[in-house]
């Protein structure tokens, strides 16, 4: 009977650590996509973006004065906040993306 424990324990922890697995390589999957997507933008003028992307929904200049667009969606009620820097002749010059896929 312990043997039999031990064997049903050790299932159930294989099982476990390769579906883990399988979601963080799902996951990284679509980050690298979004990165993909995202970095098209990088080298264009702010009114690409705008163009692709519509209106943001936040703007502002960060604490090194470059803007910051903002865009805001919600999918399966999860934020996804996709924030672009630009510089002072309003280039896209990074961006960040949290929560999308």
């Amino acid at each position: 009977m312990n043997k039999f424990n031990i064997l049903i324990i050790t299932s159930i922890s294989l099982l476990l650590v390769s579906n883990c697995q399988t979601v963080k390589n799902k996951t990284d999957t679509i980050i690298e996509k979004e990165n993909e997507k995202l970095s098209k933008y990088i080298g264009k003028p702010s009114n690409k973006l705008e163009q692709d992307l519509g209106e943001p929904d936040e703007d502002y200049k960060n604490e090194i004065g470059n803007f910051e667009l903002v865009y805001k969606t919600t999918k399966y009620g999860i934020l996804c906040t996709r924030r672009f820097e630009l510089n002072s002749n309003l280039i896209v010059i990074g961006f960040v993306s949290n929560g999308c896929f």
